[in-house]
């Protein structure tokens, strides 16, 4: 199984986007500013990069630089304040060493000078981009995160399901396969942690676990009301156990041969999980950063959201939400749903339709523009 990418110096593109990254949310609206006057170039604004701990700042700076040396990005373009704690420049110099980056501060410039010169680099890097062309690489040259949402009964026995027998697919192949949301793991990880590769791995999971129950318990409370989500429950989820049963089948029956940071780059080929949390946002953002190329969003309710950089493919075994919300949906799985295809046959149209979106086709959230879901996960105090 083949699929036409781009070749970049730490891995291949599905994409050949060019990145306008703040590296602070205060320089959000110049970087915004700077995207309406490029409209193929790619806007990431988050709301970190100042007045955190030090071991937060380390975390976002680590998370900028991954996010721009994800294979689908081309060039980067940073825009920074001038005065935030994330050193802009540190941040620089780490990308350089593998691709074209280029910075403007607003403090330096003045909003409108900044729009105007980071306009007309963002304009160059567009036409350099173009110049970029497609050649043909195989399947283990995939690097696949699949994600869940909006979850309901239907995501446990259908779509979750499909996307497992998807991971070992893509596993088999030679490729990788990310996965993560912590808080989603939780009453199931004695089950992935009987599949860890050996007692490192497995200790690393019920590490960050832990430490997930913790930070809620820190607060005074457990996660009940907060997870499951309210719609979840209407959905017909009843307990974190429950959908952790039900999340834990998009991870397929590979073996589990590593459990990484969050927005740590994942050199590994197999399935490896992720510490993230489960909310879109952050868990895209997560993702990207480890140099995921593609994502697969499976969705019972009909979670929209795309991310910038990478296309997310969503599929969805609810008859009714393919039907409400086919604009968002990719893959109806309804036929498995009624039992006219098998998990098996689904797997097959997933597969399909992700070795064409990483040719060329776009995903329904490219083509509805739905796709400014970014912000990073961090675990201490804002200060």
């Amino acid at each position: 199984m083949d699929f036409l990418g781009f070749q970049r110096k730490n891995g291949v593109g599905v994409r050949n986007h060019v990145a306008i990254l703040c590296t602070v949310g205060c320089a959000g609206q110049a970087a915004r500013g700077i995207a309406q006057n490029n409209p193929k170039a790619k806007l990431m604004v988050h709301h970190q990069g100042c007045a955190q701990t030090p071991v937060d700042i380390a975390h976002v700076e680590k998370v900028l630089v991954n996010l721009s040396l994800n294979p689908n990005v081309h060039s980067v373009l940073l825009v920074g304040l001038g005065c935030e704690s994330v050193s802009t420049q540190k941040v620089a110099d780490k990308i350089s060493k593998e691709k074209h980056v280029e910075v403007v501060n607003v403090e330096d410039e003045g909003l409108t000078r900044a729009i105007v010169k980071g306009s007309e680099v963002v304009k160059k890097m567009c036409l350099d981009a173009e110049n970029e062309k497609r050649s043909t690489f195989s399947l283990s040259e995939l690097t696949l995160a699949i994600k869940c949402g909006a979850s309901d009964t239907t995501s446990g026995i259908v779509s979750n399901p499909v996307a497992g027998y998807v991971a070992d697919k893509v596993v088999e192949e030679g490729g990788t396969v990310i996965f993560g949301e912590t808080t989603e793991v939780i009453g199931a990880e004695h089950i992935l942690a009987r599949r860890a590769i050996n007692k490192d791995v497995s200790d690393k999971l019920y590490n960050y676990i832990e430490n997930m129950e913790k930070r809620a318990m820190a607060m005074g409370v457990d996660m009940r009301g907060g997870q499951p989500t309210g719609g979840n429950i209407k959905g017909g989820i009843t307990t974190i156990e429950e959908k952790s049963l039900g999340a834990i089948c998009k991870t397929g029956s590979t073996t589990l041969i590593n459990a990484v940071d969050y927005g740590d780059r994942v050199h590994d080929k197999g399935l490896v999980f992720m510490d993230s949390p489960g909310r879109e946002l952050e868990a895209l953002t997560g993702f990207a950063a480890s140099g995921a190329q593609m994502m697969l969003f499976s969705t019972g309710l009909g979670a929209p959201q795309g991310f910038p950089i990478v296309p997310v493919i969503k599929s969805s075994g609810n008859p009714a939400t393919c039907k409400r919300l086919s604009e968002h949906i990719d893959l109806d799985l309804s036929r498995v749903f009624y039992g006219d295809l098998s998990i098996e046959d689904g797997c097959k149209m997933v597969l399909n339709e992700i070795l064409k979106v990483a040719s060329w086709k776009p995903s329904k959230a490219e083509l509805v523009g739905y796709e400014e879901s970014i912000d990073i996960y961090f675990r201490g105090p804002v200060i």
